[in-house]
C-alpha cells in the first residue's frame, strides 16, 4: 500500500555533498529515474509526463550534475548510497527503478542487491554486457576527455559533461566500462529475482561504431535465454543519445508493463 506524499523539491544531504531531488508526490506506484553518466533529471520530462499523475515520479540530479553539489567521490558505490539516501529521505517503498545508460546499471546493480526493496527495473539501453576495453582504450578515453574538457561548459546544458575534472569525467566512463564486462555483469544478472525491462536503442552514439554497439546489444540475447525475470520490452528506431527524448513512450511502456504485473495499471 503506498501512503500519498507531497510534492517536493529540495536538497537530499548524503556523505559529503547534496542532491538536488524532485519528488512529485501522489498516492501512486513510485518511480525512481537514474541518469544518463554526465544527464540531469530533465531528460526524464516526457517519460514522467507521458505516464502522468498515476504514478509517483522522483527525480534527482547525481553528484556535480545539474543543481546537486560536488564531492570528492564520483564512484559507481558512491551513486548507489546516492540511491539509498533519495529512498530514505523520500520515504520511498518499493519503487520502479527506470535507468538510462550509466543510471541503467545503477538500476539493475541496486535491483539485484535489495530485490526485497525493489518491484522491479527498465533499462534504457544500458547495463550491457561487453569486454572491449583494454590499456589502449582506457588511456584513449583519459586523452579524449582532456581534449574535450575545454567544451565541457557547453555540454553540461546537454547532459554531456559534469562540474568536474577531465581525468574524473574518464573514470566514470572506464569504471562504467570494467563493471559490464561479463565477468562482472553476468552474476549480477544471475542475482536478478525481480522483473526487469529493456528498452533497447538502434545504431551508434557520441563516441559509438554503430556495428560495435550492435554486436554489444546482441550480448543481452543469452542472458534474457538464462535468466527469465529479464525480457526486451522493445527494440527502437532511435540512437542511445536519443532514446529519451524520441522513444519516451516506450519506455513509459515498459513501467507500465513493470507496474501491472503487480496490479498497478494507470493511462
Amino acid at each position: 500500500m503506498n501512503i500519498k506524499q507531497s510534492a517536493w523539491t529540495g536538497m537530499v544531504a548524503v556523505d559529503d555533498t547534496a542532491l538536488a531531488v524532485t519528488d512529485t508526490g501522489g498516492p501512486g506506484r513510485p518511480v525512481v529515474y537514474l541518469n544518463g553518466s554526465y544527464a540531469d533529471q530533465s531528460h526524464w520530462r516526457r517519460v514522467v509526463a507521458d505516464l502522468g499523475i498515476g504514478y509517483r515520479h522522483i527525480t534527482y540530479d547525481e553528484r556535480a550534475r545539474g543543481k546537486s553539489k560536488r564531492s570528492a567521490d564520483y564512484s559507481f558505490e558512491a551513486c548507489l548510497r546516492d540511491v539509498d539516501a533519495v529512498l530514505q529521505a523520500r520515504g520511498v517503498d518499493r519503487p520502479i527503478l527506470v535507468g538510462w545508460s550509466y543510471g541503467a546499471l545503477l538500476a539493475i546493480h541496486w535491483a539485484a542487491q535489495n530485490p526485497d526493496r525493489v518491484l522491479g527495473a527498465v533499462s534504457v539501453d544500458g547495463a550491457l554486457p561487453h569486454e572491449w576495453l583494454d590499456d589502449a582504450a582506457r588511456e584513449h578515453l583519459r586523452k579524449l576527455f582532456r581534449r574535450l574538457s575545454p567544451l565541457f561548459p557547453l555540454g553540461r546544458p546537454l547532459g554531456l559533461a559534469a562540474r568536474m575534472s577531465a581525468m574524473q569525467h574518464a573514470e566514470i566512463n572506464i569504471e562504467a566500462n570494467e563493471l559490464c564486462a561479463p565477468s562482472v555483469l553476468d552474476p549480477v544478472f544471475d542475482r536478478l529475482t525481480v522483473p526487469v525491462r529493456y528498452v533497447v536503442a538502434t545504431g551508434g552514439n557520441l563516441g559509438g561504431d554503430p556495428k560495435l554497439m550492435e554486436q554489444i546489444r546482441a550480448n543481452l540475447d543469452p542472458v534474457v535465454a538464462r535468466n527469465p525475470n529479464i525480457r526486451v520490452s522493445a527494440k527502437v528506431a532511435s540512437n542511445h543519445s536519443k532514446i529519451l527524448s524520441k522513444e519516451f513512450r516506450a519506455v513509459a511502456n515498459a513501467v507500465r508493463e513493470l507496474a501491472a504485473t503487480h496490479g498497478h495499471k494507470v493511462g
